[in-house]
C-alpha cells in the first residue's frame, strides 16, 4: 500500500518526465538529420566564416590611427551628413 502513495506524491514529476522523453524522442525522430542542415545552410555558413576572416586579418593588418580606431572617420562621416564644413573644405573655399 505504501507504494501507490509515493507514487501519487510523486506524479507530477513522473508526467513532467514521461512528457520530456516524449518530445525529446518525437524532436529526435522528426526534425532533419544535422548534415541536411549543413547541406542546406552550407553557403550562409561559409559567407559568414570568410566575413569574419577578413575582418580579423584587416583588424591585424591595419595600423592602429593616433585618435583611436575609426575617430577621424568617424567625425568627417558625421560632419558630412550633419552639412558641416570639413577643415580642409575651408581652406579650399573660392573667394
Amino acid at each position: 500500500m505504501e507504494i501507490p502513495e509515493q507514487l501519487m506524491k510523486f506524479k507530477f514529476h513522473l508526467i513532467a518526465g514521461i512528457l520530456l522523453s516524449g518530445s525529446i524522442f518525437t524532436i529526435v525522430r522528426v526534425a532533419p538529420r544535422f548534415v541536411d542542415l549543413l547541406a542546406y545552410f552550407w553557403p550562409l555558413l561559409a559567407s559568414t566564416a570568410l566575413f569574419l576572416a577578413v575582418v580579423i586579418v584587416f583588424s591585424r593588418v591595419s595600423p592602429p590611427s593616433a585618435d583611436g580606431p575609426g575617430e577621424k572617420a568617424a567625425e568627417g562621416l558625421l560632419d558630412y551628413v550633419a552639412g558641416q564644413p570639413d577643415i580642409i573644405g575651408e581652406s579650399f573655399k573660392p573667394e
